[in-house]
């Protein structure tokens, strides 16, 4: 049986339960009903004990007034049920936060864009509501390209893509520039279909940079590279174009997969290139400008878009380690001989040199071996000297052709760098571009003249001043001659005692038989015990052997005074 008169506590419990069965807690959106609007606050009925109020400004977009009426039923978000004055803490914004957080996360897994607008701007980009949410619009996000102002995009509805969303933080991030790729890329897509390679079309030049232009096609850019601008050398592409100018261009290729065009302007001209060995015969003599010098060569243009290389090894006859910026300048006009001509790898290889005589011809020529030169020390190595000659070549004096009787590399210490010398030119190479000169073939070979006059045969007897004094012997120089020898000690006296060196001393004349002359060695050898031998042999056959009671002073004292009477006879 019910109480029909329930206490004051009865009715306390039933009024608690009612509410239980509500089940409604804080951090939860629950629906309820505008009861009344007072000033800018509507009071709102969420089923809970008591009544809360909500700004009229949070059911209205950012930016605009709020409209509600008495008995509109909205969604809010109970912060508290109960607060210090009695009323439910209750926020519209909060609700639709929540709300919107559920909707972008369901947009956010199917990768579906959402709407939003930008309406703040803070460090390192913008906030956007998306209807309720705010999100952060990083400033590399907003655009394709950087932008410097963004205020036209700002308080405008547009779709965004969600890039990613933590809700414990409560932090969302989105991309515009996403979407705009998207849009162009289907764009590109639908103009590409419609463009095929060959075609011509006009376009506008959007961009220029040091490896060609962007022309816009309508809506599609194509790059126009350098080298297809002109078939002349374009060392920059302001050379021939401007942003904003109208270009006709032909599509060399489209890439499908990357919606890449290249695009042409000389394609729409004549091939200089056709016919160009007609044109061009080999060994024939033209006329070009310089338009580029390298380490390895110039480029010369003959005519438009007909450019021929120079290499290095063509440029001058002797220079042969010079940089071709030290013999051409850009710019100059030069003649030049074609010396190939490939149409198929579109090069012409040109000559400089060429147009001049081959100075290794002029001067054998000019200078029959055998001829007499005069020339400058360039330069002394360790095989010889090399000699400056008219024409600009250089000849060579090998160190056995310096002297004919002292070693080269004793004899080159006598020649300096800068030095004017004379020599015979022994040979010429064109080929191999070399000159061979004999300095000591200027002078005289005195084993060859002693040979012919027959002055230095075995059993000669000469006279020799003597140059150096050593323990093994003495060094001397024929008198007369440009000879030397040396006298060993055991060839300095007959008698053993007088076998000394120290005897001699420099300066001083004394006579020697010759006892060895080697034209093909190039060496005589004298010996002063050889001589006295030979005069004793000769005043015992002249005067008696010594078995006739004589001594051999007497008899070489009555040679020695024959001798002297002849003299002075």
């Amino acid at each position: 049986m019910s109480n029909l008169n329930p206490s004051r506590d009865d009715f306390a419990a039933m009024l608690e339960a009612s509410y239980h069965d509500h089940d409604v807690a804080e951090g939860a959106v629950v629906r309820g009903t505008v009861v009344a609007i007072e000033k800018d606050m509507a009071v709102i009925d969420a089923g809970l004990k008591v009544e809360g109020r909500v700004a009229l400004k949070e059911f209205g977009s950012k930016g605009r007034e709020g409209e509600l009426k008495v008995g509109d039923t909205v969604e809010v978000y109970v912060e508290r049920i109960e607060n210090a004055l009695g009323e439910a803490v209750l926020s519209r914004d909060k609700a639709r936060r929540e709300e919107s957080w559920v909707n972008l996360e369901v947009k956010f897994n199917a990768n579906e864009k959402v709407e939003g607008v930008i309406f703040n701007q803070v460090k390192g980009g913008f906030t956007v509501d998306l209807d309720g949410a705010v999100a952060f619009l990083p400033r590399s996000q907003v655009d394709i390209r950087p932008i410097r102002d963004v205020t036209p995009l700002m308080n405008t509805p547009q779709p965004f893509q969600i890039l990613k969303m933590d809700k414990r933080r409560g932090n969302i991030v989105v991309s515009r520039r996403t979407v705009l790729e998207e849009s162009r890329a289907e764009q590109r897509s639908e103009i590409v279909q419609n463009l095929e390679e060959g075609q011509v079309v006009d376009g506008v030049v959007k961009n220029i940079t040091d490896y060609g232009a962007f022309v816009d096609l309508g809506g599609i850019d194509g790059l126009l590279h350098v080298t297809d601008m002109a078939w002349r050398r374009v060392n920059h592409p302001t050379e021939i174009l401007q942003i904003g100018q109208t270009v006709r261009v032909q599509i060399i290729r489209i890439n499908q997969e990357t919606h890449r065009i290249s695009l042409g302007m000389k394609q729409l001209e004549a091939d200089p290139w056709e016919g160009i060995g007609a044109k061009y015969p080999v060994e024939t003599k033209v006329v070009g400008r310089v338009t580029n010098i390298t380490d390895y060569g110039a480029f010369v243009e003959l005519e438009p878009g007909i450019e021929g290389l120079i290499h290095v090894s063509e440029m001058s006859w002797t220079k042969k380690n010079v940089h071709p910026g030290k013999i051409l300048s850009t710019t100059q006009e030069v003649e030049v001989v074609v010396l190939e001509v490939d149409p198929v790898k579109r090069r012409i290889s040109l000559g400089l040199k060429q147009t001049l005589r081959n100075p290794w011809e002029v001067f054998a020529e000019n200078h029959p071996v055998g001829t007499i030169v005069e020339g400058e020390v360039k330069n002394k190595t360790e095989f010889g000297l090399f000699i400056g000659l008219d024409g600009d070549v250089d000849g060579m004096v090998h160190l056995s052709d310096l002297d004919w009787n002292r070693p080269g590399e004793q004899v080159i210490d006598d020649f300096n760098k800068g030095d004017v010398v004379k020599a015979q030119v022994l040979d010429v190479d064109v080929e191999k571009e070399r000159i061979s000169l004999g300095i000591k073939q200027v002078g005289t070979d005195s084993f060859a003249a002693a040979a012919e006059s027959g002055d230095m045969r075995r059993g000669s007897v000469v006279t020799c001043e003597v140059t150096a004094v050593n323990d093994g012997g003495i060094e001397v120089k024929i008198l007369d001659t440009d000879l030397t020898s040396f006298v060993r000690r055991g060839d300095l006296a007959r008698d053993r005692d007088e076998q000394r060196p120290e005897r001699f001393s420099v300066g001083q004349k004394v006579d020697a038989r010759v006892v060895q002359f080697d034209k093909k060695a190039r060496r005589v050898g004298v010996s002063i015990k050889a001589l006295q031998i030979a005069e004793e042999k000769e005043a015992v056959a002249q005067y008696g052997s010594s078995d006739s009671g004589a001594s051999l002073g007497d008899i070489l004292g009555a040679a020695l005074r024959n001798r002297g009477d002849e003299d002075n006879g």
